[in-house]
């Protein structure tokens, strides 16, 4: 009886320590991984609207290549995420300012790790590695028509390792901004990196040939509201998501998103009203791309009201920044300083106005924070793409010459023709 007693007993001890290890295990939540991959396909489909929206913007003798920019990120992004990126972003802090974690090495030791929130990490890891593939395609805008392709390959992967992970760290994986500045979705660590690489990039390159005397006309501006309505849609993927919840601040920052979206796009057409006496389409997907910019790194903390005037300043500070850029002379094709970039420290920076809570520290150390970010990230984004821009066009080359350029990347480069035809204008 006594030794019956006892196992007994140690079953039973067995039984409660091994329910208790069992509690403490997170287990998936299905309706927050549900939505975090439906999230995660949203920002994929973001890509190709990108594509779309850019490659519609371009001559026709350029419309593959521009795309083949977006298209190629995903690819190359996509393989040096897996191996290392989403370590050097997410891993062990070193220094505050990039991580590593053998276990996340080739997405090694996640195989059935389960997150605090109750998403397996293979999803977080996968929506994480989307927003670095766009990040390098946004930049691609800024020199459009007159790169190699070996080269601008070449360049966006260093660029992801030297720029985009270290800045992924410092402001979400545990770097020294983070839990300080405010970045619910990337308005600073995407946007305003690739905005300012992307300024960098074009005047380092120097312009177009022709440009600014001859017209540069876009292919097809039907392509690029496609684009542009791509890019609204998988946006809510982009911001929502990024609260890796399926609860309320989802909510909240899906309808944050809807508003700034429409807030820009409509004081856009309202300036072309007022200043050319019409609205134009361009007009019109610029304000909504803008809008959207603006309130990515505050979706999740701004009530409506701010979600309104960050999305109608953003367009409007874009807006002033492209026609100062038409007046400066500097061949930024697509605008990506004027629109990420310039949006993106509005809706970085303001958001510090519109704050749904009082942060602990008052708003004037939060405006503190919000600037802090905005500037390491300019400065780490210039520093880094003027480097890598010297070092991949002194080595394997990175300036289209000129008969090429003339030619047009899909035929020069590619080989083909985007629309079957041998028009090159």
């Amino acid at each position: 009886m006594k030794y019956l007693s006892l196992f007994f007993s140690a079953a039973i001890v067995a039984t409660f320590f091994g329910s208790v290890a069992h509690a403490s295990a997170p287990e998936v939540d299905t309706g927050t991984t549900a939505w975090m991959l439906t999230s995660t396909a949203l920002v994929l489909l973001m890509i190709p609207g990108l594509a779309m929206f850019y490659g519609g913007l371009v001559r026709t003798k350029n419309v593959l290549g521009t795309m083949m920019h977006s298209f190629s990120a995903m690819a190359i992004i996509g393989v040096l995420w897996t191996v290392c990126g989403y370590s050097l972003a997410f891993g062990e802090s070193i220094g505050g300012v990039i991580g590593w974690d053998d276990e996340k090495f080739m997405l090694s030791g996640i195989d059935q790790t389960i997150m605090e929130g109750g998403i397996p990490e293979y999803v977080f890891a996968m929506f994480q590695g989307k927003f670095a593939i766009i990040t390098p395609a946004i930049i691609a805008g800024a020199f459009a028509e007159r790169v190699q392709f070996r080269g601008y390959c070449v360049f966006i992967a260093l660029w992801s390792l030297v720029v985009y992970n270290p800045l992924a760290h410092i402001v979400w994986g545990g770097g020294f901004l983070t839990g300080d500045a405010i970045d619910f979705a990337g308005g600073t660590v995407i946007h305003v990196s690739a905005g300012v690489a992307g300024l960098v990039g074009a005047m380092y390159l120097g312009s177009r040939r022709g440009y600014p005397r001859v017209a540069m006309h876009p292919n097809s501006l039907v392509m690029t509201m496609i684009g542009a309505g791509l890019l609204w849609v998988g946006w809510f993927g982009f911001n929502a998501g990024s609260s890796v919840e399926s609860g309320l601040k989802t909510g909240q920052a899906l309808a944050m998103t809807q508003i700034a979206a429409a807030a820009g796009a409509l004081a856009w057409i309202c300036m072309e009203g007022v200043l050319h006496k019409k609205a134009t389409s361009l007009g019109l997907v610029s304000g909504i791309l803008a809008g959207l910019v603006a309130i990515t790194p505050a979706a999740g903390d701004v009530l409506p009201g701010g979600a309104l005037l960050l999305g109608g300043l953003g367009a409007m500070f874009s807006y002033l920044a492209i026609v100062l850029k038409n007046r400066l002379g500097y061949d930024d094709t697509l605008d990506v300083f004027g629109i990420h970039g310039v949006a993106g420290i509005i809706g970085a920076i303001g958001l510090t106005f519109f704050l749904r809570d009082v942060p602990d520290g008052g708003l004037s150390v939060q405006l503190g924070h919000q600037v802090a970010g905005v500037l390491v990230a300019a400065v780490a984004s210039a520093v880094g793409t003027i480097v890598l821009l010297v070092a991949v066009d002194k080595t394997i080359g990175l300036k289209l010459d000129e008969r090429r350029e003339l030619a047009g990347l899909d035929h020069s480069l590619h080989g083909e023709h985007g629309y079957g035809m041998l028009n090159p204008n």
